[in-house]
């Protein structure tokens, strides 16, 4: 799976713009806020994050080739001096409490699930520091029967986008807003960019079993998004931290 996205500009559905529009959400920011922008991946929103605002990051990812890739685009970009990686399990991060402005996670808090996250992850927020998160949603109450069973079986934990918003509130978060990716954010990069990869992986890996396996279930999923995508998609949640949450 890794071999599928090493190259790719983008590792899942986003755009400089809708990044931009959660962080707007997020209000004002410090001078010199400390992101951490956990499940990086290759970086696409991380280097917006440091062309968007006045930052610091810490790119956080478990695949050193992604933050190799990502180093090398900071400092294409001129940006590498405000960015330092770590390569680590989003499940276990070994970082001091209170230490970050914003925790920043496109598309990869399911890894170890939505409300997981929340809990986890709240401790490395300062008091009043703001948690952006874009998580796999429900649109609808009775979704098409491929979508169901597509996720059903790729993501059984994913709710409606509602019942994340209460599970925000219920964590201790207080939410700002939150918005659905649009259809573009799909497919103008990460699925166009990933139909001519899964060509050249198909080449490569076609024939094994575990290839072969990984190429059916990713036009499966191109096939469920294009004709169901409006029952379901990526929302952009973005939450201040307050109180005490629960467990």
């Amino acid at each position: 799976m890794f071999r599928l996205y090493e190259g790719l500009e983008r590792l899942g559905p986003g755009s400089a713009a809708s990044t931009a529009r959660a962080l707007a959400l997020a209000g004002a920011l410090p001078a010199g806020a400390r992101i951490l922008d956990i499940g990086c991946g290759t970086g696409a929103q991380t280097l917006d994050l440091l062309r968007q605002c006045d930052c610091h990051v810490t790119a956080v990812d478990m695949h050193q080739p992604f933050l190799d890739s990502l180093m090398a685009r900071a400092e294409g970009a001129g940006l590498v001096s405000r960015v330092r990686t770590l390569c680590a399990d989003m499940n276990a991060l070994e970082l001091p409490d209170g230490a970050y402005d914003v925790l920043w996670s496109e598309g990869a808090i399911y890894h170890i699930g939505f409300d997981v996250g929340l809990t986890q992850w709240r401790r490395l927020l300062r008091p009043e520091g703001v948690l952006v998160v874009s998580e796999m949603s429900w649109f609808v109450d009775s979704p098409p029967q491929d979508a169901l069973d597509f996720w059903r079986e790729g993501y059984p934990q994913m709710r409606h986008e509602n019942a994340n918003a209460e599970a925000m509130e219920r964590h201790g978060y207080e939410l700002l807003g939150s918005f659905r990716l649009p259809v573009a954010d799909w497919w103008d990069v990460y699925y166009a960019d990933l139909t001519v990869r899964l060509e050249a992986f198909e080449t490569l890996y076609g024939s094994t079993e575990e290839g072969r396996a990984i190429i059916d279930e990713q036009r499966r999923e191109f096939d469920v998004m294009r004709r169901g995508g409006d029952s379901c998609g990526y929302v952009f949640y973005v939450a201040r931290k307050h109180g005490q949450g629960v467990c």
